[in-house]
């Protein structure tokens, strides 16, 4: 803990013990003891804090709204947690040029139907857009079921406003389409989980609306043929929208917690949403329905916009289904390639044999992307059960995060990914920036021994 009161020169900043409980944890359980909490409205007192920090040697942890599933915005003692709530407006909508610059409070679903008003689209749709913000997802570079065919964050970040460890303020990127005068600092930033600068504006691509929105939902006897079925798509060449997959236990806990009518006996099943013009959509659909068809899957068409937003409710209502069912349980974010998905699926499966612990997968299949969530029927330390997964993930040619960051859970396992020369180089870029070591501590990098 500090020494002597914190005190900053901003108007609104909490000490007292509600608070500091209030913002002492994240979407992971794990938990911290902030000093104070801080609420800037503007740049200038993001720039105040980050001065104090720095005159003073205390560590700041930027934070949106917290839904981190990897410790990211856990607070180290002692810090001052900055929360971007009040720093929430959308700046300026370009139609013209097609971007958009917001704070970094803005929430994901809260822009994506500002922009559908004026007929465009910002792809990125994590599983928590209706409260993640924007600040949040570009700390994480956070993808979501539609970056199968649009891209995730980094994608979409053509500028950032940031300010650095002494308070200085910066920008980085362009708000043009090209842009190549020096270092890509918006994209070392991009993904940086608050270890670098704090970021305190963003400017974004934008796409136009697709015309239509095609949604197929496919029942298999198994994973495997599920799994099976992601590789034939994408090797006929079809990218769809979304290409999500629901295993046989992350459909019966969503049935049992918030019943939509998924089939109960599926042993897997894929939600497919193809986009663009109506009559190559259909062909596309048609496309799908018979590759799913051959390896003996039911598909059904979504009728209209209620029934899609049926099954949108039950994939997005997977993992608060899964803590109703094991609210101790280890939610892990793996990719391998897509051609590997049901071979990576087949794994998991012996893995939860062997080791009695049950896991239930879901999530991006088309891009490789699963949630692998570990339900012990106790809390209890599956550590090594995660590294055995993350070996096989490797094997694979895969990596063992794909949108989640590695904040606290995952950094005792970069090592397995990331080899030494490497990561002393982060670990350089990340003294560069912040050479006394105050933003966002004790995040990415394990200790040194």
């Amino acid at each position: 803990m500090p020494k002597t009161p914190i005190h900053l020169d901003i108007e609104r900043y909490s000490t007292t013990p509600e608070d500091l409980f209030a913002y002492g944890f994240d979407g992971s359980g794990l938990e911290g003891a902030p000093a104070a909490v801080a609420w800037p409205r503007n740049t200038e007192e993001v720039a105040k804090v980050m001065r104090y920090s720095w005159e003073n040697g205390v560590a700041v942890v930027p934070r949106g709204a917290g839904s981190g599933m990897t410790g990211g915005a856990v607070p180290s003692s002692g810090a001052i947690v900055l929360s971007f709530e009040r720093m929430n407006r959308i700046v300026e909508i370009d139609d013209v040029n097609l971007n958009v610059a917001v704070e970094p409070g803005v929430v994901n679903g809260r822009l994506q139907r500002e922009l559908e008003g004026y007929g465009l689209f910002y792809p990125p749709d994590p599983a928590s857009m209706e409260f993640c913000t924007i600040g949040g997802n570009v700390a994480e570079n956070a993808g979501g079921p539609r970056a199968l065919k649009y891209g995730v964050t980094k994608d979409y970040v053509l500028q950032l406003e940031a300010v650095l460890c002494g308070g200085e303020v910066i920008t980085a990127g362009v708000q043009t389409a090209k842009g190549v005068v020096g270092y890509d600092l918006a994209r070392l930033l991009t993904g940086s989980e608050g270890t670098l600068a704090v970021i305190t504006k963003i400017r974004l691509k934008v796409l136009p609306l697709p015309e239509d929105v095609l949604t197929l939902l496919a029942v298999f006897g198994d994973a495997a043929r599920a799994g099976e079925a992601v590789s034939r798509i994408i090797a006929a060449k079809i990218i769809p929208r979304t290409l999500e997959i629901m295993d046989k236990d992350s459909i019966a806990a969503v049935e049992g917690w918030s019943p939509v009518g998924l089939p109960a006996d599926a042993g897997a099943l894929l939600l497919i949403e193809l986009d663009g013009h109506p009559a190559a959509i259909k062909d596309e659909a048609g496309r799908v329905i018979g590759i799913c068809e051959k390896l003996d899957a039911e598909v059904t068409m979504a009728d209209d916009e209620e029934a899609r937003a049926a099954l949108w409710k039950a994939r997005r209502g997977i993992s608060p289904a899964l803590y109703h069912i094991c609210p101790h349980k280890i939610s892990e974010d793996i990719v391998v390639p897509r051609s590997n998905i049901a071979r990576m699926l087949s794994e998991l499966g012996s893995l939860a044999k062997r080791t009695s612990v049950p896991i239930a997968s879901f999530g991006h299949a088309g891009d490789g992307n699963l949630h692998v969530n570990l339900l012990p029927p106790e809390k209890k330390d599956v550590s090594h059960i995660i590294k055995e997964m993350f070996e096989k993930v490797l094997k694979l040619g895969g990596t063992i995060s794909g949108e989640h960051g590695v904040g606290l859970t995952k950094k005792p396992f970069i090592g397995m990914e990331i080899k030494p020369a490497a990561l002393d180089l982060m670990r350089q870029i990340k003294n560069v920036f912040d050479p006394k070591g105050l933003l966002n501590p004790g995040k990415v990098f394990p200790e040194v021994e």
